[in-house]
């Protein structure tokens, strides 16, 4: 088994109370995303508790930037957290195993990693394809630029029943 990295996801957040629950939905939309639903509870939880974690080490004056971080790799989905300043690993729910990496520069990451399902790695993870839709000007073959031109029955029609209702105004 590899550890490559498959697939992943993060986001940015200020380290304020609001980020606990910003980093739960993350990581729920992410693995619904990822087809791996079985996994979004234990997720949702470990990632509250990471995050609770370092918002409840920082100065509510100048909290910081942490990001919050969900990825597949091997046999593992991991959940890391880059914190704006160092912070003890949390307990995590059972089935999850953590700790805290060092990064360099003074700086800490906050992991978790829950085992995907029996049999399963990363690589075998259907991930969303995510594809540009076509503008319904695309589908229709017309260019955006170009405007639907009307044929000229069509607009003597629409000039008649607007002269028409004009008169039907004024009286």
């Amino acid at each position: 088994m590899h550890d490559r990295t498959e697939q992943v996801d993060d986001l940015h957040l200020v380290a304020l109370p609001s980020a606990v629950g910003c980093a739960e939905m993350f990581v729920r939309f992410s693995l619904t995303e990822w087809s791996l639903r079985d996994l979004r509870d234990l997720a949702a939880e470990t990632v509250r508790a990471l995050t609770k974690a370092v918002v409840s080490a920082a100065d509510p004056a100048n909290p910081g930037m942490m990001t919050a971080r969900a990825r597949l790799s091997g046999g593992d989905l991991v959940i890391e957290i880059e914190p704006p300043h160092a912070v003890a690993a949390p307990p995590v729910p059972a089935g999850a195993r953590a700790g805290v990496l060092d990064i360099g520069g003074g700086r800490t990451m906050l992991w978790a990693a829950i085992a995907l399902p029996s049999g399963m790695s990363a690589s075998a993870v259907p991930l969303p394809r995510r594809q540009r839709r076509p503008s319904s000007q695309t589908v229709r073959g017309n260019p955006p630029d170009e405007p639907i031109g009307a044929d000229a029955e069509t607009m003597q029609r629409i000039l008649f029943g607007l002269s028409g209702r004009r008169e039907r105004d004024q009286r």
